[in-house]
């Protein structure tokens, strides 16, 4: 296995695009001091940084997995990186609770997010994750490094990782308990190992093909696009390709595509060894999850995905913990939630223009960066770059290719986060870029000028992005920079929520002392807000009822800028009273008001939450209360029509046909979407005629 990563230093010579010998020793000590100074200047620029919105539950259903050995809590995601983090805080005295039955995600999110609020010292967990994190994130970098060195050679590998570790967006990810930089990280090693093994054909090659397939696979379900990058791969080497010189095998066509079928299913045997081995991992017998598997695969509303699910639960092909994530990233990020997606100054539904992944990364570069790897991709363009550094190209450019299609025709509500696994090929044009101006010539590309602006290029990236805190929320100028992102984006790119621990310290220091109790309109877990003593308007119905009766409310307003930016469901009079005030405080992208300001949908919305809340977060699931007031939200205001659809589903399972038939109108009428549309007439059709008590539940794409 180390033969087949290390290569010989003639080996190396010929495909580096540089020519340049580099000592191993020398090579892995540049590799350390940049890891160690791009981990350094993480921890740095993101120590203001809270829990993300997901970190909590991840921690929390990791822990279970690491202790349990069951995979019920959040099986919406692969448990790579939670095993890896649970591991951790479990060494260090983390206090699980023990499982009870939950309903839905929402109720899920909230038991998780009290384990680690309430049961644990969330600020203690944090640490531990972080650097449980940072060591994951360094080893897959490793990884990726490695495998560079391999195909491109020394130079480009260590560029390729400056680079990587520059970007603010790494620096932002390195830390936290997320999948998203891990799965980037592995599919792109994937790629290359796959380059690797699909040229020589080494038994070594091809294990480490599947090993890193499988690692991606088991980081998160978008990797199945990395599974269908590596195959169209294989299969095209295996026809086409011409066996790698230092190769001693020679194999027919058919018995390579065998070859490339045996890294697919081993990398499947990989993800399986992630869950033990187990279809269902628990003793009980019946469902365990927040919500049956059967259910789950049943919302989804294309057909060919329905059947497929379901006859792979039937077959056992796949463990049901990973079959639950795949129906919900298939529902939540290919068939979408019900977003409001504002993108490059436009409002959309669920998903993005086709330029949307391109055009992310054109905002979250820093212009160095971004130049660097416009230089590559025009070298590659006009056939700059040596042949040798084309097929690592080839791998990395069908994967970005994959998940360029699949932003393009799915849900981009993640922003650049779920683009991640774009920016391996984007850093290694970049890095070629460098490694091709700087190569021993007198060519044109290696002139002052070139090599001057190429050397400009880099400095200012490391002017630009250095500096940065609270790298999350980073866009370049092109996208009006960090604190004006919110005029022209509304993804979770922008801000995830993690100012929270700064909205708590602005309480205690602020509000705290004079007993004032503001509106808290940005993102804080109640748990949290608990754990704190944070006091908030809608904490006690009771007591805040009447500040929910006035359009005009006033006090001290926390929020996200994302609440600025346009919405397909808000009244834009609301969002205007704050754009047009001063915020008297900003943490980022959290932005504190003070004032009076004119809220009439306020009631509507705080109503429709409480109706929510009575199905969803209370101990004991409350219809009549739910129907008391999402009919009250409705009545004021019925543009959301998720809410609709919600008190629609309410009323059929009451068996009050005309309210179903009435809730349900009002939501085709209010929805921005007409393949939803088309479903919702067909749902009327069927609630005027059909036994309402046979009729299935139409899941409201509002939900998780």
């Amino acid at each position: 296995m180390i033969r087949s990563i290390e290569t010989d230093n003639a080996t190396q010579a010929a495909t580096s695009p540089t020519g340049h010998h580099m000592k191993p020793a020398i090579f892995w000590l540049l590799v350390l001091l940049l890891l160690t100074g791009g981990i350094i200047r993480s921890n740095w620029a993101t120590r203001l940084d809270s829990y993300t919105l997901d970190e909590a539950y991840h921690i929390m259903a990791g822990a279970s997995y690491a202790k349990t050995g069951s995979f019920r809590i959040n099986p919406e995601h692969p448990p790579l990186t939670k095993l890896w983090v649970g591991a951790v805080v479990l060494f260090n005295g983390y206090k699980l609770a023990p499982f009870k039955p939950l309903s839905d995600k929402n109720d899920e999110r909230n038991f998780a997010e009290k384990d680690v609020y309430q049961n644990n010292n969330p600020e203690v967990v944090q640490q531990q994750a972080r650097m449980a994190m940072f060591a994951l994130n360094g080893l897959l970098l490793i990884l990726f490094t490695v495998l560079l060195r391999r195909t491109l050679g020394p130079i480009v590998a260590l560029i390729t990782l400056a680079y990587l570790l520059i970007d603010p967006t790494v620096a932002a990810h390195l830390p936290v308990v997320m999948t998203d930089l891990p799965v980037a990280l592995a599919s792109g090693s994937a790629m290359l190992a796959a380059v690797i093994a699909f040229r020589s054909w080494r038994p070594a090659d091809l294990l480490l093909a599947v090993a890193c397939l499988g690692l991606a696979l088991a980081a998160k379900h978008s990797a199945t696009i990395t599974g269908v990058a590596v195959g169209l791969l294989g299969v095209t080497m295996a026809l086409v390709g011409k066996d790698d010189s230092t190769s001693r095998a020679t194999f027919s066509r058919i018995q390579r595509l065998g070859l490339v079928a045996v890294v697919l299913m081993g990398a499947v045997v990989v993800l399986w060894g992630f869950y033990g081995f187990r279809y269902r991992d628990s003793p009980e017998v019946g469902e365990f999850f927040n919500r049956p598997l059967t259910a789950k695969i049943d919302d989804i509303r294309s057909p060919l995905y329905k059947t497929l699910l379901h006859e792979m639960a039937d077959a056992h092909l796949l463990p049901a913990s990973y079959l639950w994530g795949l129906a919900d990233t298939i529902r939540a990020g290919i068939e979408g939630r019900a977003s409001s997606i504002y993108a490059f100054g436009q409002l959309y539904f669920n998903r993005a223009p086709f330029y949307y992944a391109p055009g992310i990364w054109a905002a979250k570069l820093p212009i160095g960066l971004l130049l660097l790897t416009l230089f590559g991709l025009f070298l590659l363009v006009f056939r700059q770059l040596l042949r040798s550094s084309l097929p690592s190209l080839a791998g990395l450019a069908v994967l970005t290719g994959l998940v360029w299609l699949a932003l393009a025709t799915g849900s981009t509500y993640g922003g650049v986060r779920h683009a991640l696994a774009i920016l391996p090929l984007l850093a290694v044009l970049g890095a070629l870029a460098v490694a091709t101006a700087f190569r021993n010539g007198s060519g044109w590309l290696q002139s002052r000028w070139v090599r001057g602006l190429v050397g400009v290029a880099g400095l200012v990236a490391l002017v630009e992005a250095g500096p940065v805190v609270r790298p999350w929320e980073y866009f370049n100028g092109l996208a009006g920079g960090s604190a004006n992102s919110y005029q022209y984006f509304n993804d979770e790119g922008v801000d995830l929520f993690q100012r929270s621990g700064e909205l708590i310290r602005y309480y205690k220091k602020h509000l705290e002392p004079t007993g004032e109790i503001p509106f808290i309109w940005y993102q804080v877990a109640r748990a949290e807000k608990k754990r704190y003593g944070i006091h908030w308007v809608g904490e006690d119905p009771i007591r805040d009822s009447i500040r929910y009766q006035l359009a005009d409310v006033s006090g001290t307003f926390f929020l996200s800028s994302m609440a600025l930016s346009p919405s397909l469901y808000g009244d834009e009079a609301e969002k205007e009273v704050f754009r047009k005030a001063k915020p008297i405080a900003r943490m980022g992208n959290l932005l504190v008001y003070r004032g009076t300001f004119r809220q009439p949908t306020l009631r509507a919305d705080w109503l429709a939450s409480q109706g929510f809340k009575a199905i969803y977060v209370d101990p004991k699931p409350d219809t009549t209360k739910a129907i008391r007031f999402m009919a009250q939200a409705v009545a004021l205001y019925p543009k959301v029509f998720f809410v609709d659809w919600e008190l629609g589903n309410l009323y059929a399972r009451r068996g009050a046909r005309q309210q179903a038939v009435h809730a349900f109108e009002l939501a085709r009428t209010y929805c921005p979407d007409e393949e939803l549309k088309k479903l919702l007439s067909g749902h009327i059709n069927q609630l005027k005629t059909a036994d309402l008590r046979k009729l299935p539940t139409l899941r409201n794409p509002g939900m998780e």
